[in-house]
């Protein structure tokens, strides 16, 4: 069965541009014009990835983003403009997985669906798998998508659940820029490297403890970055 992707834009040409060549390429889409037929879309149609304009004439994309975050795991891949770098981060701070700037060529962004729907598919895997990661401090369950920090369960985005998961199953270890990229993203940094910085930013916010230095995830200057077991830490930070 082919993949079915939600595409969603206000733009008609562009809308039917991009369902046209991912078409070309394998894939079944349903389109929407708007947030609200978006919303809809996603329950009726129960695509497998989202391709999600920000600009929207009546809930914009961020917002439309937020929703289906409370409902659903499956990728979003999040159109912006090309200046507006502050639309980006948010998109990726309330659950994009990924973004994709105008103008774009179809090439890259039928590679971005392919990659984000390939590792949803082998995180989903893994998940099946029922590997549970437990350092005391911090309890990681693939199987049930939970994350325990200190005695409480924090709701992670999935590509920050997936980026978590790599690093706390490689403890320890350096964990370059362009291998999390690949990994989690399905492309190295020199593509975009800002994705990774705001996922490590937003996952110290919700697992460390809030004060001093990071202590569960290390900075690895000019490298990248390293989950140090709580048991193991020493205050080693940025």
């Amino acid at each position: 069965m082919k993949p079915k992707v939600l595409v969603v834009d206000d733009e008609e040409d562009v809308r039917d541009m991009v369902a046209r060549v991912l078409e070309q390429n394998g894939f079944q889409a349903v389109t929407a014009k708007n947030g609200q037929e978006a919303l809809l879309r996603d329950l009726n149609d129960e695509p497998d990835i989202i391709v999600l304009d920000i600009m929207l004439p009546d809930i914009n994309g961020i917002e439309v983003c937020r929703r289906l975050r409370t409902r659903t795991t499956k990728p979003i891949i999040m159109l912006t403009a090309r200046d507006e770098e502050v639309d980006r981060v948010v998109g990726l701070e309330v659950g994009a997985d990924d973004y994709v700037t105008k103008p774009f060529s179809p090439r890259e962004l039928t590679a971005r669906v392919r990659a984000q729907l390939r590792r949803s598919t082998e995180y989903t895997q893994a998940a099946e798998a029922g590997e549970v990661l437990d350092f005391g401090e911090i309890r990681i369950d693939a199987a049930r998508h939970e994350v325990i920090v200190r005695g409480e369960e924090k709701r992670l985005t999935p590509k920050e659940f997936d980026l978590l998961l790599l690093l706390a199953k490689n403890q320890g270890r350096i964990m370059h820029r362009d291998l999390l990229m690949q990994n989690v993203w399905g492309y190295d940094s020199s593509i975009e490297s800002r994705t990774l910085d705001v996922h490590i930013q937003r996952l110290r916010k919700k697992i460390e403890a809030g004060v001093g230095p990071p202590r569960l995830i290390l900075t690895v200057p000019s490298l990248g970055y390293k989950f140090q077991p709580p048991e193991k830490a020493e205050g080693e930070g940025e």
